[in-house]
């Protein structure tokens, strides 16, 4: 490392520390540390860009915040001039990855991987760069190895070492089954960074163990060994969870405006120095001028809040579309006062229906059970008058509005 270092300009050395300090934020782990400066270091001195890769398994096409921690940090090292490599798991998704789950995955189709990965693209492409991102498909490898090659691959491995996983060790105990087939897919993730000679890999903390199998396998087929850049994962507006749509506690990229400025302003306020670090584009030193402002009382949570809010949105839709989403959340939220554009709906049911039924009829929520908790947490009104009453009965009339929770709204017209 001091041999490479002692080569830079005083000027590059500056540049390495910039790059460092930005590559560095929100990261919960380095594998090693001093390695990211050392292929900084050379990639400037050399002026040769780094090789980031992003393994994708393409299994849940719907990008949401928490997807974006990694997205994010790949932004960053592109627009410092290196590589992005974005990896479709098309051969090892139908494998499945068998991080955290405890049992195997479903195998997914090529249909199945050729429609997500198609929206994928469309949706990275609202934070990268796509037109210079450089995309492989592990297929095109790995579909060519032959028996002998797997063995050889497998050889390279002990099982002693694919049984330091988690998830695998938890079901060994617990007497859940393993088919032999998942423990190839490490074996598999690793000898894409064999293939695409990886410099720096980026993945959640959850992916640990796979990412550390494409520094084994460099190493074992002599190529440069490459970083494990691990991100935090980013708890779901609960504050407990870890974002998922399956836990209804994200907010997603293309959501609408309105939509995504309200689920911000409803982030636990311990989680949103973390959302900063995570989600948004604001620099270091920005960032820094945020953490300082709120510690000492010069900014209010509340406003804090709304300027998170008011950058989410504008960076998947724009600074207009975000003061429109402001302005709406102050109008109807802080003022009290009913939005301008509320969704009108044509009503040709019963002149009487039950509150629990109108709101499902509405598709306002998904199910019975859903509009029964809304209403005993006091989150349903029809104009206006809060619902306590779950056997209500309500009498259907012309311009009644429903409101559920804080940012769902519908006028019924009758015909």
């Amino acid at each position: 490392m001091g041999e490479v270092m002692d080569q830079l300009t005083e000027q590059q050395r500056n540049e390495v520390e910039r790059q460092i300090a930005i590559y560095t934020q929100g990261v919960q782990d380095i594998i090693p540390s001093e390695d990211l400066e050392m292929k900084v270091a050379k990639s400037i001195l050399e002026n040769k860009p780094l090789k980031i890769k992003l393994g994708l398994d393409p299994s849940a096409p719907d990008v949401h915040l928490g997807h974006t921690v990694v997205l994010n940090k790949l932004r960053q090292f592109q627009e410092n001039g290196h590589v992005i490599q974005l990896i479709i798991g098309d051969f090892t998704g139908k494998i499945g990855d068998p991080t955290g789950k405890s049992a195997a995955r479903k195998q997914l189709t090529t249909e199945e991987v050729e429609h997500n990965a198609k929206t994928y693209f469309e949706q990275f492409g609202k934070i990268v760069d796509m037109e210079k991102v450089e995309l492989h498909y592990n297929s095109k490898w790995l579909s060519q190895l032959n028996f002998e090659d797997v063995i050889n691959l497998a050889g390279k491995i002990t099982v002693a070492r694919l049984l330091e996983r988690d998830d695998f060790d938890q079901r060994i105990s617990t007497g859940k089954p393993i088919s032999l087939h998942e423990f190839f897919y490490p074996l598999m993730q690793g000898y894409d960074s064999v293939m695409l000679e990886c410099d720096i890999e980026l993945g959640g903390t959850d992916q640990h163990f796979n990412i550390l199998m494409g520094r084994h396998y460099q190493e074992k087929f002599g190529k440069e060994k490459q970083v494990a850049m691990l991100m935090l994962l980013l708890e779901g507006l609960d504050g407990v969870e870890k974002m998922s749509k399956s836990k209804k506690n994200y907010i997603g990229i293309d959501e609408a405006p309105q939509e995504m400025y309200g689920k911000a302003m409803s982030i636990p306020d311990s989680l949103m120095t973390k959302y900063f670090e995570l989600v948004t584009d604001l620099t270091p030193e920005e960032l820094e001028k945020f953490k300082a402002d709120i510690g000492s009382g010069k900014m209010h949570p509340r406003d804090a809040k709304m300027f998170l809010a008011k950058t989410i949105v504008r960076m998947y839709h724009g600074e207009e579309a975000a003061k429109k989403a402001e302005q709406h959340f102050v109008t109807v939220f802080q003022q009290g006062t009913l939005p301008d554009d509320i969704p009108i709906v044509v009503w040709r049911g019963a002149e009487k229906i039950s509150v629990i039924d109108l709101i499902v009829e509405l598709k306002m929520l998904s199910s019975k059970s859903e509009a029964r908790r809304m209403i005993a947490n006091r989150g349903v009104k029809i104009n206006g008058e809060k619902v306590e009453d779950t056997n209500w009965q309500v009498t259907i009339a012309d311009d009644l509005i429903i409101q559920v929770g804080k940012r769902r709204f519908v006028k019924l017209q009758l015909v």
